[in-house]
């Protein structure tokens, strides 16, 4: 299992970006911090809150095993992906297709809340047809 935490600032907010690779399935989780946090605050939220995240769904992702790195080109690879990038990619999509497959599940549930609404509006319009009808 490979865990990577990637904390930016995406205006206004302090984000962290969990990433967990697990045989080959990558899933990831967003905190908001806020204010920038501390190398402390951002440790002790790890130890305290990691197990209690929810990740995404799991994506099959291709990955190159873990070889001994070179320090001087772990140091440039380090360097490179903090330099502008923000967030790794594949963790950008996964967040991409998570926040879209929750984006569908919430319309179908409101378009059926919506269809069962207006269905009990019609059967309560029916009744009182009715019941003018008889007179009574």
């Amino acid at each position: 299992m490979n865990a990577k935490l990637t904390v930016y600032f995406d205006d206004p907010f302090w984000v962290g970006v969990f990433e967990r690779i697990d045989e080959g399935l990558l899933e990831t989780s967003r905190v908001v911090f806020g204010a920038e946090p501390k190398d402390y605050e951002v440790y002790a939220f790890v130890l305290e809150n990691y197990y209690k995240l929810k990740f995404s769904r799991p994506i099959r992702v291709d990955f190159e095993s873990e070889k001994r790195i070179n320090p001087k080109r772990l140091q440039r690879k380090v360097r490179k992906e903090t330099s502008d990038s923000g967030i790794g990619t594949k963790a950008q999509q996964a967040i991409k297709l998570e926040h879209e497959a929750r984006k569908q599940e919430q319309k179908k549930t409101s378009k059926e809340k919506r269809k069962e609404w207006d269905q009990l509006k019609f059967e309560k319009r029916q009744e009182k047809k009715k019941e003018k009808k008889k007179g009574h």
